[in-house]
């Protein structure tokens, strides 16, 4: 019969591991100091966007105040939205 601290820390990791399945969303948001193609330049480094995907994001920015910008699992998306706000534009994971 196994503990139950042994059960407690399996499902734990299991639980870690099926956050970590989940689809998140990086979200970029508008503001009045980055311009379009500050923008437009890192969503293309970033996210990997080509130029057109980047500039439609971009304008979804501008005029809609936030845009979804990739998908993927929380630990993909981590490392691109630390990048982002390093870039000095607001965005988080949703």
């Amino acid at each position: 019969m196994s503990s139950p601290i042994h059960e407690i820390k399996e499902s734990e990791v299991l639980l870690e591991e099926e956050l970590d399945l989940e689809e998140s969303t990086l979200i970029v948001f508008n503001d009045d100091v980055n311009t379009f193609d500050h923008v437009t330049n890192i969503l293309v480094k970033v996210c990997e966007h080509s130029v057109e995907q980047a500039e439609q994001c971009t304008l979804i920015i501008h005029y809609k105040g936030k845009c979804a910008v990739k998908k993927g699992s929380f630990k993909e998306l981590k490392p691109r939205c630390e990048a982002i706000l390093d870039a000095g534009i607001q965005a988080t994971i949703a």
